[in-house]
């Protein structure tokens, strides 16, 4: 299907990467909401479930499942998620800090060895995040809901500069 920017292995986890990116930004979005104003992780202490779809770029969508643990500490969260599907497992650690509209952090993912950095901003309901890494790049928008997170990751061709869907996921309490 085009241009293989990764390994066979990397380009399977690279979707799921982002799946896992995207579930941990989804929680600044939510806390930006007009029910958070000041703080935009207190929202987000305890434990989500969820699941969603990952979109490799060299076959069928995937269906996952997610459990997520979110530890917030003032403007800093520190978050693990581990999504699982018929051939998926991913462990990622995020850490992320808030302040004034702006979220920035960074991410690792043990299964596959990854890690990266965060930047972006956080507007009532809604996140923009870009995402770099040593394995993964894109983008994420991000739709919070008193019922959960809509959240749509996009990961970026760096050789030919073109964006796919990667990922879409829900998480709830």
């Amino acid at each position: 299907m085009g241009y293989s920017l990764f390994s066979w292995s990397t380009r399977k986890a690279m979707p799921l990467v982002g799946l896992i990116l995207a579930a941990a930004l989804a929680s600044p979005g939510e806390a930006a909401s007009p029910k958070a104003a000041g703080d935009p992780f207190d929202q987000l202490k305890g434990d989500w479930k969820g699941g969603g779809t990952v979109m490799p770029a060299d076959g069928q969508p995937k269906k996952v499942s997610c459990a997520v643990k979110y530890r917030v500490a003032g403007s800093n969260i520190a978050q693990n998620l581990r999504c699982t599907g018929n051939d998926y497992e991913v462990n990622t650690a995020l850490k992320l800090t808030y302040k004034e509209g702006k979220i920035k952090g960074s991410w690792s993912e043990s299964t596959y060895d990854a890690s990266g950095s965060v930047t972006g901003t956080a507007k009532d309901n809604t996140i923009h995040a870009i995402i770099t890494g040593d394995k993964f790049s894109g983008r994420m928008s991000i739709k919070v809901s008193d019922a959960g997170h809509t959240i749509n990751v996009v990961q970026l061709n760096a050789k030919s500069g073109i964006y796919r869907l990667a990922t879409s996921l829900s998480l709830r309490r």
